[in-house]
């Protein structure tokens, strides 16, 4: 079955954003993409100010990340475990953090609504095993990066982002932030961007663009022949 690329956003020289096959990504944006996967899955030291992390209330954003972090960290440096079964860890340790189902109504912006709710739950179960698998495959990949973790910014009520920099010695840090929403008194992160461009919006660009020249049913034929080949690798 012939599917469609993925396209990742990136920049170009003079600074605009353009849109790129992952597969022939420059070695700078897979490193960026690498760090946002690092991020993603908490393969990192964290830089925290003792003092604030102590004033944040309970579950407080901040204490949401920096919890799952810790958590990934315990994983990964478990080398006795084989790179399945921490791949395997991993994925139970940020899948109760992040909103999948926000994420996914997200990515499909206005043609969510003319979904059934059976095409909805379909999506965002295939839709959730893409992303997952999508960073799960890039453990391999942790070079020792840091994560500064710089505060976090009010997004009005309920919503938040905390903000952060992937740090790397002799190379400049690339931004990568959190956002999160508070639903039934718990906070999920719902997009990640990364050098102020965001995920979600980049697979909405995509995701719409399939949708709207060959139908609902050639996306998820195509979203799904992605997520059995990383699936594949992943085993």
């Amino acid at each position: 079955m012939k599917t469609t690329n993925l396209y990742a956003a990136t920049r170009d020289h003079s600074g605009q954003r353009c849109f790129t096959p992952l597969s022939r990504l420059s070695r700078l944006t897979r490193l960026a993409f690498i760090a946002f996967a690092t991020l993603i899955l908490g393969l990192t030291l964290i830089i925290l100010n003792p003092t604030r992390a102590r004033a944040d209330a309970p579950n407080s954003p901040m204490e949401v990340t920096q919890n799952m972090v810790n958590r990934a960290l315990e994983i990964i440096a478990n080398k006795s475990l084989p790179i399945k079964d921490r791949r395997r860890q991993l994925r139970e340790a940020i899948e109760d953090e992040f909103d999948f189902s926000e994420m996914s109504r997200s990515a499909l912006g206005y043609n969510w609504r003319n979904l059934s709710p059976d095409d909805r739950s379909q999506f965002t179960q295939l839709f959730t095993a893409f992303i997952e698998d999508a960073y799960l495959s890039k453990i391999q990949d942790y070079s020792g990066q840091r994560v500064a973790f710089n505060g976090q910014t009010s997004l009005g009520e309920g919503y938040t982002q905390i903000n952060t920099d992937i740090v790397e010695p002799g190379k400049n840090p690339i931004s990568v932030n959190y956002l999160l929403l508070q639903k039934d008194g718990a906070w999920k992160i719902y997009d990640v961007t990364v050098d102020a461009i965001s995920i979600i919006a980049n697979y909405r660009n995509q995701f719409n663009r399939v949708i709207n020249d060959k139908g609902f049913p050639q996306l998820m034929a195509d979203l799904r022949a992605k997520q059995q080949e990383l699936a594949s690798l992943l085993n």
